[in-house]
């Protein structure tokens, strides 16, 4: 029995929201992998189209290209000659890619001691104002005081879209008019939130200014004041990418991690993509955590991530 198959053994119960939230990918780009398997023998022909299967998945060239050796390595080492001995080996070795010999906790950092801050940030239409909403939604369902802060106040609509969803959850907003300075919105919501006695401060904040000089000097002020009036916050710094822009989104975002500190990712529309291999990608690239990803539209559809559900959900046929 493989290390993935030892470790996920007898979570399968829990595993049906992964499962079809992820039927597009794994009905999508991952469901040749079995008539690819189904080839007579291990040769450079199938390790090409093993490639070519996962790049087609959005994990990403560069990943592709170190999973693949490390397939290669393993196969070399312990002498495997059928193909279908290499469904385990694919399942753990995709399962190690994400691991990185590393503990990787999905769970959000918390203060004990007071206000706990957390700070979103993500281009426009990737989700992220929903994305907080479903945060703030789940918080308040376990018992905890939220209040939001709209501090996009760049582009029209926003402060009106989080208020919209505050009222949806019934959690208030602290907002200014569109145009104000988004720290000022900010330093309001802590200055309340501190008066009033909250427990969690969500923050939104602009995905797009005019320059990555004006978007990283906008986000150092916002963490600034955070700063002062709450040291040691922002507790999470979020970063919101949709699943459907695949590599493009990537891109994207690499503006956010030059002009600020990321602590995770909220990886949205994931049931909507045939893509969605670009989990491992964002994990390769970036060194940070998936933290919650996106299976539906619905309030209850922000899950945390699981690794191990995640990848039964990608090769669930495989497991059948």
């Amino acid at each position: 029995m493989g290390l993935f198959r030892k470790i996920f053994k007898g979570k399968e119960e829990k595993s049906n929201k992964y499962k079809l939230g992820l039927n597009k990918t794994r009905s999508g780009a991952i469901g040749n992998l079995k008539k690819i398997l189904s080839q007579a023998k291990i040769d450079n022909n199938l390790f090409d189209d093993l490639e070519e299967l996962f790049i087609s998945a959005d994990i990403g060239v560069d990943t592709v290209v170190k999973y693949i050796e490390e397939i290669k390595n393993y196969v070399a080492e312990n002498d495997i000659s059928s193909p279908k001995d290499l469904q385990e080996v694919i399942v753990d070795k995709m399962f190690e890619l994400y691991l990185k010999d590393e503990i990787v906790n999905a769970n959000l950092s918390v203060n004990n001691e007071g206000l706990t801050v957390y700070l979103f940030v993500g281009v426009n239409g990737v989700g992220k104002t929903t994305s907080i909403a479903k945060l703030a939604h789940k918080l308040k369902s376990e018992g905890k005081s939220v209040l939001l802060a709209a501090g996009d106040t760049f582009r029209a609509g926003a402060i009106e879209q989080l208020k919209v969803w505050g009222e949806r959850v019934d959690i208030d907003v602290v907002e200014k008019p569109s145009g104000s300075d988004p720290s000022s919105v900010i330093f309001e919501g802590i200055q309340r939130a501190k008066k009033e006695n909250y427990q969690y401060l969500l923050c939104d904040t602009a995905g797009r200014l005019q320059t990555k000089v004006n978007l990283m000097n906008e986000l150092a002020k916002i963490k600034r004041i955070i700063e002062r009036e709450i040291p040691g916050a922002p507790h999470e710094t979020l970063l919101v990418l949709d699943a459907t822009t695949g590599q493009n989104g990537l891109s994207q975002a690499k503006a956010f991690f030059e002009a600020t500190q990321i602590s995770g990712t909220i990886l949205t529309k994931l049931d909507g993509t045939a893509k969605g291999g670009i989990v491992l990608a964002i994990r390769n690239e970036f060194n940070i955590p998936i933290k919650f990803i996106g299976l539906g539209e619905k309030l209850e559809d922000l899950e945390v991530f699981d690794i191990e559900q995640y990848i039964y959900g990608l090769f669930a046929d495989l497991f059948e």
